[in-house]
């Protein structure tokens, strides 16, 4: 019996093929040559056995890609094209090398065939291909040689692109293992006309060349990439189909709608907000929908959100305040009311301090009495105050005081009991320098008035900086300017 091996190639293209030969069955990873479009191609086995022939029977048919094409069409090739964006984006197509220079319409599509039937052994889709043969050493090094030149012909197809100045990006190019066959993919966000750049192509090549359009979303499976878990992408490593992922699914898991944090590499959303979205809409059935009032052991509550993990629920009452409860105990409290039970009665606020000024009687406070008249001057007299030591600005006596009179000995640095304790907070004072002898008059008045100025805007500056007044003391009573 027929072998069902599923073949990969480069990207995410995959085909079904039949492998005759039972006495020596393929293995992973194996090189292969497998039949393509005019010519052979090499790839690699991926799945083998009941698992291909699984997957073979899941589609619509046990053949994909250009095997469907060919069998549907009757073994030709089909000029194609979609709009991109459609419901059939990635499937635009040009094929060049074959067709006439001159024809610069785009022939009719042929009839359309008629299905084919379905095989002796009730699987559906048409017959599969068989694998040629397994790959030897020299068509591995000859596909290697092959894969290093792809980017050079991908630099040339771009600056062919830029000279007639289309509105699309090369994203990829593949060789066919033949070497009859240069495939490339683009992607555009408009219909391009491409027919002159493939000639010029397929001239410069001397090949057929294949333009295929595909989506973002494709061209993020060949290319590859890292994701935001830190793991390459899921659809350029297992995910096969790539199904639509529309904003409903973020909005059902409670996720940001931030763009910059629910979209993948290719801009388009996570793949992987389907993963988990038939186990979120299953979790929320068993929870009370979001801003619905229950009836429960503290009267009426407001559901403000819940958790689905921990199984919790956020309540809100107006007697109550805010609480939150598992939902056994939700569940619990609802059955309590519905049987019957009273609700608790919401405690008493109590009353703040200072919020009733009144007294107890009821009667508004007595009126304070009025100020004393002004004197007959219009001017209020100010009490007479008792006299005090002058002090310092914080409080402490003047900075006069705590200096040792002239002849006694500095006060000492040390520890409290070995030297004198010195106040804590402040630098030890030191000594002050012996006065300066008077100078003898030399007869110029000039120099001893400036001098006499200069004290007494000092002394001045002295009264303002301890807080008093020119020309009070500090108990209040007046005394006559120096200046007098």
């Amino acid at each position: 019996m027929p072998q069902t091996v599923e073949v990969r190639f480069k990207g995410t293209r995959r085909e079904f093929f039949a492998w005759p030969d039972d006495r020596e069955p393929l293995r992973l990873h194996e090189a292969v040559v497998v039949p393509a479009e005019r010519g052979q191609d090499l790839g690699r086995v991926l799945t083998t056995g009941p698992s291909a022939e699984k997957k073979c029977g899941a589609c619509s048919s046990c053949a994909v890609g250009a095997g469907v094409a060919e069998a549907r069409s009757g073994g030709r090739a089909v000029e194609t094209s979609a709009e991109p964006g459609g419901a059939d984006e990635g499937s635009a197509v040009a094929v060049a090398g074959d067709a006439p220079a001159e024809e610069e319409t785009p022939a009719a599509p042929p009839p359309a065939p008629e299905p084919p039937a379905p095989p002796a052994d009730g699987k559906r889709g048409p017959k599969l291909r068989q694998v040629l043969r397994r790959a030897t050493q020299e068509d591995i090094r000859q596909a290697n040689e092959l894969r290093k030149q792809e980017d050079d012909l991908r630099q040339q197809a771009i600056a062919k692109v830029r000279q007639h100045k289309l509105e699309m990006r090369v994203s990829d190019t593949e060789w066919q293992f033949d070497r009859s066959k240069l495939t490339i993919y683009f992607t555009a966000e408009k219909r391009v006309d491409f027919r002159v750049l493939v000639r010029e192509l397929a001239a410069a090549f001397k090949a057929r060349i294949e333009l295929r359009q595909i989506g973002v979303r494709d061209e993020a499976a060949r290319l590859g990439g890292v994701g935001r878990c830190g793991r390459e992408f899921c659809c350029s490593t297992w995910l096969k189909d790539l199904n639509p992922v529309s904003l409903a699914l973020a909005k059902d898991q409670h996720l940001s709608l931030n763009p910059a944090q629910i979209s993948g590499g290719c801009g388009r959303l996570l793949c992987c907000l389907k993963y988990e979205h038939e186990f979120y809409v299953a979790a929320r059935k068993r929870f009370p929908r979001e801003g619905k009032t229950l009836q429960t052991r503290h009267g009426a509550e407001k559901v403000v959100a819940v958790d689905i993990f921990r199984e919790r629920v956020f309540l809100r009452s107006e007697g109550h305040g805010p609480r939150i409860i598992p939902l056994v105990q939700l569940r619990e409290e609802q059955a309590e009311r519905e049987a019957g039970a009273e609700p608790l009665a919401a405690p008493a606020v109590p009353a703040r301090p200072g919020m009733d000024r009144r007294p107890p009687d009821g009667k508004r406070p007595e009126a304070r009495p009025a100020a004393a008249p002004a004197s007959q001057g219009g001017k209020h007299e100010r009490p007479p105050q008792p006299s005090r030591p002058p002090q310092g600005a914080a409080g402490k006596p003047a900075l006069s005081e705590q200096r040792p009179a002239q002849g006694e000995a500095p006060r000492q640095k040390g520890r409290p009991g070995e030297r004198a304790e010195r106040p804590r907070g402040r630098a030890p004072e030191q000594p002050l320098p012996p006065p300066r002898p008077t100078p003898e008059p030399t007869g110029q008045p000039d120099n001893a008035e400036a001098d006499g100025q200069q004290a007494r805007r000092r002394r001045r500056r002295g009264r303002r900086g301890r807080g008093g007044r020119g020309g009070e003391t500090p108990g209040g009573n007046s005394s006559p300017s120096p200046e007098a």
